[in-house]
């Protein structure tokens, strides 16, 4: 978008677009839609010949686990007592001077 400022204080906006998006776009389809009218007229035609795909063989023999002897300890859980510091929280409701806000108006008496 460009911008025109006059001496009198007038602004004239002009903004271009483009239609190049829609140019390309049109001729894609175009081709397209020749290439499909070739094929289904038979004025072109693919014959494929040979060519698959490959067999692929897979064999696996049975397999066995090792053996394997494991020692481990044993784990054991449990309490005990203990003596511990622990903070106590309270709560209690105490009376304090709380600042306040307002508006006098001083055309009302």
């Amino acid at each position: 978008m460009a911008e025109y400022r006059e001496a009198n204080g007038d602004t004239t906006y002009v903004e271009k677009r483009s239609s190049t998006g829609l140019v390309i776009g049109g001729i894609v389809l175009a081709i397209l839609i020749v290439v499909g009218l070739l094929f289904a007229t038979g004025f072109w035609s693919a014959n494929v010949k040979g060519g698959a795909l490959p067999t692929v063989n897979v064999s696996a023999k049975n397999g066995t686990l090792p053996d394997v002897t494991v020692h481990s300890k044993e784990v054991v859980v449990g309490t005990s007592k203990q003596t511990m510091t622990v903070p106590k929280v309270e709560t209690k409701k105490t009376s304090i001077d709380v600042p306040t806000i307002g508006v006098k108006d001083d055309s009302k008496q």
